[in-house]
Formats: C-alpha cells, sequence, structure tokens
C-alpha cells in the first residue's frame, strides 16, 4: 500500500483525506508538480520545487513551506514507500472556503508516492501519434489542478489512438501538450515553442544537451509549421523523450523515429543515468 503525506501525516492511500470544504476539490484551485526516481533519486528535486511555488505564486495560493522543508518532506515520503523506482506528486490545496470562492484556512500540502509506471519500451522505436485540441491554458506557466480541457483532450486522444494531445492557440500557434512539451526538427534545427507554455523540467534539459550539437530555435510555431518537420518528440518526467510519427492525419518524415531523436533519447538516458548514481 502507498504512504501517502497528507497535511502533517503519513497515511496509508485509502486513508488519505483532505476537506470537502477545500477549494481544490470545490473548484480545482490547486497546483502540483510530478516528477520521477532514477536509481532511488528524485530528479532534480529543487527544480521541480522551485516550479511548485512559481506555480502558486501565479495564482496567489499561499505556500508556507520553506523548499528546505518540501524537499525533506519528499523524501521521508519516499522512504516510506521504498519503490526500487516511483513517481512522485506534490500538491498543494487552495485551502478550506465557508463561501465556496475565498480561502479562510492554510494551504495544505500532500505528497503522494507510487511505483513508476513506464511507457511499453517499443514507443521509442515505433513514435506516436497525437492529435490536435485548440486549447490554450488560462495561467500557462502554472502547473495547476484545473485540468478539465486536458481531460477532455486526453479522451479525444486516447480514442483516436493517440497518446497526447497537442494544445493549439488562437493564433495557429502550436504550444505544447496535455502533460508534455513539443520538439520539432528541421534538418539539424531544433525547434520548440518558447511562450504561452509551462516551462517543462524534462525539456529544460534537453535543450541543454542539445546546445553545441544543434542548431536550437525556441520560438513561436504555427501548425502549418508542422508539415514541414523531418521529426519531432515529446518530453515529460513520465515520457522522458519520445518520438513523435503523426500528428492527426499529418505523418511526420518518414514516419519512424529520426536519427537527432535517437541521438536525444541517447544523451538523455545516459544523462539520467549518471544523475543516479551520482546523487545516491
Amino acid at each position: 500500500m502507498d504512504i501517502y503525506y497528507i497535511d502533517g501525516e503519513f497515511v496509508p492511500a485509502n486513508e488519505a483525506v483532505i476537506s470537502v470544504n477545500d477549494l481544490a476539490l470545490l473548484r480545482g484551485y490547486g497546483v502540483f508538480d510530478f516528477l520521477r526516481t532514477y536509481n532511488g533519486v528524485p530528479f532534480l528535486l529543487d527544480a521541480h520545487i522551485d516550479r511548485l511555488r512559481r506555480s502558486a505564486e501565479l495564482i496567489d495560493i499561499n505556500l508556507p513551506w520553506s523548499d528546505p522543508e518540501i524537499l525533506d518532506i519528499v523524501m521521508e515520503t519516499l522512504d516510506r514507500n521504498r519503490y526500487a523506482e516511483s513517481n512522485i506528486r506534490i500538491l498543494v490545496t487552495g485551502g478550506d472556503s465557508l463561501d465556496g470562492l475565498i480561502p479562510i484556512g492554510k494551504s495544505k500540502l500532500l505528497v503522494m508516492v507510487a511505483p513508476l509506471k513506464r511507457l511499453p519500451p517499443d514507443v521509442y522505436e515505433t513514435g506516436v501519434k497525437l492529435t490536435t485540441s485548440r486549447i490554450q491554458r488560462l495561467f500557462p506557466g502554472a502547473k495547476s489542478t484545473n485540468y478539465i480541457a486536458g481531460i477532455r483532450a486526453m479522451a479525444a486522444a486516447k480514442k483516436a489512438g493517440a497518446v497526447e494531445s497537442l494544445y493549439v492557440g488562437r493564433g495557429n500557434q502550436v504550444l505544447e501538450c496535455v502533460t508534455s512539451n513539443f520538439f520539432g526538427f528541421a534538418g539539424d534545427t531544433l525547434l520548440t515553442p518558447e511562450s504561452d507554455i509551462l516551462p517543462g523540467i524534462t525539456r529544460q534539459v534537453v535543450l541543454d544537451l542539445a546546445a553545441g550539437v544543434f542548431n536550437i530555435e525556441t520560438r513561436e510555431m504555427t501548425l502549418d509549421e508542422l508539415k514541414h518537420l523531418d521529426e519531432a518528440f515529446i518530453t515529460s518526467s513520465n515520457k522522458e523523450v519520445l518520438p513523435v510519427v503523426q500528428v492527426d492525419n499529418l505523418r511526420i518524415g518518414s514516419g519512424l523515429p529520426g536519427n537527432n531523436t535517437r541521438r536525444l533519447i541517447k544523451m538523455f538516458t545516459a544523462f539520467v543515468a549518471d544523475y543516479g548514481k551520482e546523487n545516491a
């Protein structure tokens, strides 16, 4: 049974509760962050806590815990579960409310640890399909718990045999996926949207690894540009670097993962393996 940290207590997952008056439940008013371990070590935990804090600030949620306090709570929760590799979700709720709108109580901190769930290995060899959705986040830089649009987009994606849905803005600009960031290769130039997206931790690692190896353009991308891409991939904590070979009915490049994407996968795999060893 998974052990969770719930507002000051460590409890079995089936005993984890929060108040029905909490705005996270009533209005979807909360923020979270998600990461995984390598060799049992939380990957870039400091960066995830920093993003959690920025998310809270963007939508005016109080975060009274210091970064070291959050880090210690995460590490203790992880230690109480003792899985070989884990998924970690850090959640801050909006707090209780009497009128269903204005918080009167303090925010609640939750940390949930579960065994790591991996995608089937063959998808990295064959690539995956994305659908598109005409969606733009209200607060793109905040990883909030309001996922109504994302849930609907993912349901449609799964129905179409896709693993993710790519958000497209009002100006036809390519943004990000429901839980991933989007990249493309035009020749040896690596492209990725720059604004109106959640800045992914894995995205930044890929950009750092690619620097000096590929030409990099972080800029606005349009939906029409996808037909000119030679390769594409998405990044996230649980997908790592995942090749994309189709968007809706559009085939990307040859329809198979490209050499540049494969090279980045190898670079990322080596980086996280070293990270797990060096920080164990």
